[in-house]
């Protein structure tokens, strides 16, 4: 009996190693748990003494605005900034200019020295909500060309938040968000104006058709490439793992798919003005559109279906004018180097005529140049000479 005992101590039933492992899994998600509830607890005590010390600290002229921005970029990793405090950070673009300077200097500042993955993306948000819906004094403050460095050099591509899984994940937003905005202000600086989230009538729809009609080719390639660069942007949007439902990224997701249909729009405007002049394009020209095009095309294979899913029915006609356009200048170019080709035949059998022996001894017989005053050719026609000649011109 004690044998049998001894026996069982050294090999226990495998119910023991299972409970171990049980207890083991179940400590560690309690752990994990407590951990999420204690760092979303350090958020909000964090959120809370940030607008206390903004209310007591922040100059009379923004205060408003620097609490407005505190509610709508807390710790909270799931819920995006409300409407209604989107709408406060836009009510600074009706006051002076150096006012507006002083409120986005505040928002920069909150951007750029923040570690929160939460509070950047944002951040970020409200930047993209101010490209899209502020007035002339705030989007100007922005239309500083952000690869030159200054305030609006959000430089967050090297950004890590490894707090939680959540916040790591989210990190990713964070670059490349980031680089997407940088992307949009650059392509704004080109065209001279800020194309999303504006919508306009039919008369001005068709005064910036009139006002592209006028423009070289090479400005029309450089701004097409550019608007082609913020397709190319969205191409790279993350991939969510653990981010399904996420508030941010909804709202992420809803703002680039305003822009990815604004810069369609705008992109089928220019290649509609190509299709006008496909027959004064260079070869360069043309060789450099056709590249252009099937870089885009090859975007479309990448696009997320979480932005062409809402508008699938226009982006369907917009990606069937693109591969149209392109057939239509491979046709177009083949037609010009056949046309070439049969001028050059034409020429060349046009001096072949004379490099045949029989019609070569009659030219030499028929037309004989000297200095004499009368040549007679084999007819007994007189040819006047050289000299001759040149008096009558004269």
């Amino acid at each position: 009996m004690i044998k049998q005992d001894y026996i069982f101590l050294l090999r226990p039933p495998i119910a023991y190693p299972i409970l171990l492992c049980s207890a083991l899994f179940c400590s560690v998600l309690l752990s994990m748990v407590r951990t999420k509830k204690l760092s979303s607890l350090i958020g909000l005590i964090k959120d809370k003494a940030s607008q206390s010390k903004a209310a007591l600290l922040a100059k009379p002229n923004i205060v408003s605005f620097q609490l407005a921005l505190l509610r709508a970029t807390t710790h909270d990793p799931h819920a995006p900034p409300t409407h209604k405090d989107l709408s406060v950070l836009l009510s600074l673009g009706k006051t002076s200019r150096a006012t507006a300077a002083a409120a986005l200097e505040v928002l920069m500042d909150r951007l750029q020295s923040t570690q929160n993955s939460a509070v950047a993306l944002k951040c970020l948000i409200a930047i993209h909500h101010i490209i899209k819906n502020g007035d002339f004094i705030l989007q100007d403050q922005l239309s500083v060309f952000p690869f030159t460095g200054g305030r609006n050099y959000l430089k967050l591509s090297d950004f890590r938040d490894s707090s939680n899984p959540i916040s790591w994940e989210l990190s990713s937003w964070v670059r490349w968000y980031a680089q997407y905005i940088e992307t949009v202000l650059c392509i704004s600086r080109i065209l001279g104006f800020f194309f999303v989230g504006s919508s306009s009538s039919n008369a001005e729809r068709e005064k910036k058709t009139e006002q592209i009609s006028g423009f070289f080719n090479s400005d029309l390639l450089k701004e097409t490439e550019s608007l082609m660069g913020l397709i190319e942007e969205v191409s790279k949007i993350p991939h969510c793992l653990h981010l399904n439902g996420n508030g941010l990224v909804d709202k992420i997701y809803a703002f680039v798919g305003e822009d990815y249909l604004s810069a369609t729009k705008e992109i089928s405007t220019r290649v509609t003005e190509f299709r006008q002049r496909l027959g004064c394009l260079s070869f360069g020209e043309s060789v450099e559109l056709v590249c252009a095009l099937k870089r885009l095309e090859d975007c479309k294979e990448k696009q997320s279906r979480g932005i062409s899913g809402n508008h699938e029915i226009l982006l369907k006609g917009f990606w069937g004018s693109i591969r149209e356009i392109r057939n239509l200048i491979g046709e177009s170019k083949d037609h010009r180097e056949t046309g070439k080709l049969d001028r050059t035949k034409s020429r060349m059998s046009d001096s072949g005529r004379f490099m045949d022996q029989d019609n070569a001894k009659l030219y030499r017989h028929s037309v004989r140049f000297g200095s004499e005053r009368f040549d007679f050719t084999c007819k007994g026609i007189p040819v006047l000479g050289i000299t001759e000649s040149y008096l009558l011109l004269k």
